[in-house]
């Protein structure tokens, strides 16, 4: 493909009769990895340019009503890889042109944070988010693992905020911390292996983040190989698999970035970009994704009156005050992770991947795995470590049913001892009403709030 792209448009009245798009082959090649193309209106009022430029170049728009005199409209610089702008189109001019071309000479713009971000004049509040009462009892506030010398800033989560949404931190800037936890899926992946930054796949499904500041055990991954969140986040970006990238590389990065140097003086009160300050600014972007309005929140102050019959079932199966389950053994408080035990729920044996057990090479170990909040649960479909099951249906006919006996297996998860077949895998016996109960109950957890706020959003300006 060619820098110089011609979209010629043949207006007659508000009808479009014609399209032509040209290459002009006197100019030089595109960028690497670049394309760019001008797009027929959807009516008679409007062109749309699209670049699609993983470089984050600067490209000229010029228009013209002759193709002989051109007029510069507009230098362009391309953030986060991509740039669309939609252009007037005349019905009363017959002929209008327009070209987007690059320029290896005019690569002298750089962002600002007001140009390259879209945010607010007054900071949103990650600091001090409003929580209701329970949240701040001992057995929530326990869970909390921020540790001291990282508190939740606002100025540092909004460039952790930058950082989780910048396709640069994988090294061919394809994909960013968000490709693999999107936040219209409770900030998890809807594959049940994630795609890195050169087609390979993770050997394990992406996690949900809502409340994952609350983990009693304060460890991350599926494995809790990393010690904590500062740990955690900088890993995917140095995989060979998944982002591909040095940390030096990256400070290197985001250090020609002026909108950056900016970014990282206001959270930690100099320009230097260091992989530590990466690491602090992306875990408080994480631990402020803090899901506390669901049905379910909103349920708790008028003793769950909000719900319907087959909700209440639900909550009262889950809770064990109804038949025999035992969710709340491994999903506990109204955060619903579990407090100091790795478990292994059973899923087969012996287990194709081992878990903790991979890491430690201990029988003792195999199987288990960190059990992940059930907050937005309906959204981060599939389910399990290898994303197993496609649906909660599947998952609570696996408690129900499919629990595998292994040596293992957490004890909630076993027959008591005094009733009939103690020791083995426990069946709960749940009617086909009761299962549906159960997910209708573990839907109330759905937080739309968190997947819709504008402050977990996608910052960057990509123009229209």
């Amino acid at each position: 493909m060619k820098t110089n792209l011609v979209g010629k448009y043949l207006i007659q009245g508000a009808l479009l009769s014609a399209f032509l798009c040209q290459a002009n082959s006197s100019r030089a090649d595109l960028p690497i990895g670049s394309a760019l193309s001008i797009s027929p209106p959807g009516s008679a009022s409007a062109v749309k340019i699209t670049i699609n430029d993983p470089a984050n170049h600067v490209w000229i728009l010029k228009g013209s009503a002759d193709l002989k005199n051109w007029s510069e409209l507009e230098a362009i610089k391309v953030h986060n890889g991509n740039f669309a702008r939609s252009l007037p189109v005349n019905p009363t001019n017959p002929n209008i042109f327009y070209r987007a071309l690059y320029d290896p000479l005019r690569q002298n713009i750089f962002s600002t944070v007001t140009t390259a971000l879209n945010l607010p004049v007054t900071p949103f509040n990650y600091a001090a988010p409003a929580l209701p009462p329970y949240f701040l009892a001992p057995v929530i506030v326990d869970q909390d693992n921020t540790p001291a010398n990282n508190p939740v800033t606002d100025p540092a989560a909004t460039l952790g905020r930058a950082l989780f949404y910048d396709k640069r931190l994988s090294t061919n800037q394809s994909i960013s911390c968000s490709s693999c936890h999107q936040v219209s899926h409770g900030f998890a992946d809807s594959k049940k292996f994630s795609v890195g930054f050169n087609g390979g796949l993770t050997g394990r499904n992406s996690m949900g983040l809502s409340n994952a500041r609350y983990y009693l055990r304060r460890a991350f991954f599926w494995d809790e190989r990393a010690a904590t969140l500062e740990d955690q986040v900088l890993m995917p970006i140095q995989n060979s698999v998944e982002m591909g990238m040095t940390l030096t590389a990256l400070t290197d990065r985001l250090a020609a970035e002026p909108y950056y140097t900016n970014l990282f003086k206001s959270a930690f009160g100099t320009t230097n970009v260091t992989s530590d300050r990466i690491s602090k600014s992306l875990a408080q972007f994480v631990r402020s994704i803090i899901s506390s309005k669901s049905k379910y929140d909103q349920g708790i102050p008028v003793s769950f009156s909000n719900f319907t019959t087959e909700e209440n079932l639900g909550r009262q199966i889950f809770f064990g005050q109804v038949g025999t389950a035992t969710c709340a053994a491994c999903h506990g408080t109204d955060n619903f992770v579990p407090g100091p035990n790795i478990n292994n729920n059973g899923l087969e044996n012996p287990y194709i991947d081992k878990g903790v057990g991979a890491l430690t090479v201990l029988p003792q170990d195999e199987g288990l795995f960190k059990v992940p909040s059930l907050r937005n649960i309906a959204l981060t479909a599939p389910y399990m470590h290898d994303g197993r099951f496609a649906t909660l249906e599947e998952v609570v006919e696996f408690y129900n049913s499919g629990i595998v006996n292994h040596p293992n297996l957490s004890p909630p998860l076993r027959n008591p001892p005094g009733s009939p077949n103690p020791g083995a895998p426990k069946r709960l016996n749940l009617t086909a009403a009761q299962k549906a109960a159960l997910v209708a109950f573990l839907k109330t957890l759905t937080d739309t709030s968190v997947t819709t706020d504008p402050k977990f959003q996608d910052p960057f300006n990509y123009g229209d």
